[in-house]
């Protein structure tokens, strides 16, 4: 029988732990990646996190895998990833799909507003999506 959305959502959230804009922040000033995975337009329209990354989630796969030729150097195993989208289901499975590739340490911040409502950094106007 095929997988929900909402199936496929619930076995990511038990692989990718959730974390609150706190913990994110320590994490940040460790320095981990933070990356949005919002569309282009998203992120276009209301900022991203201050020093994330975007990789649309369409693009995650090919930009994580160092063997693909739109890697991007920015994936570092060795570095804690932190991954968030508009509501948490796209940051939930990229997380997912992060684990799979091979990185060890990835963690699902969830919805940028309540990062943004939270008084957490905003960086505007950004660069066009990747």
């Amino acid at each position: 029988m095929p997988a929900s959305v909402k199936e496929m959502i619930e076995t990511a959230n038990a692989a990718v732990p959730r974390i609150s804009a706190e913990e994110a922040r320590k994490l940040i000033n460790k320095g981990a990646l933070i990356v949005d995975v919002r569309d282009a337009p998203e992120v276009e329209k209301s900022g991203k996190i201050e020093g994330a990354l975007h990789v649309s989630r369409g693009m995650l796969e090919f930009r994580a895998d160092p063997a693909s030729p739109y890697h991007c150097k920015s994936f570092d195993p060795a570095k804690p990833i932190i991954v968030y989208c508009a509501s948490g289901g796209r940051s939930a499975l990229s997380g997912k799909v992060l684990k799979e590739m091979g990185y060890p340490k990835v963690f699902n911040l969830g919805a940028f507003k309540d990062w943004a409502e939270g008084g957490g950094a905003v960086e505007k106007p950004i660069e066009a999506g990747m």
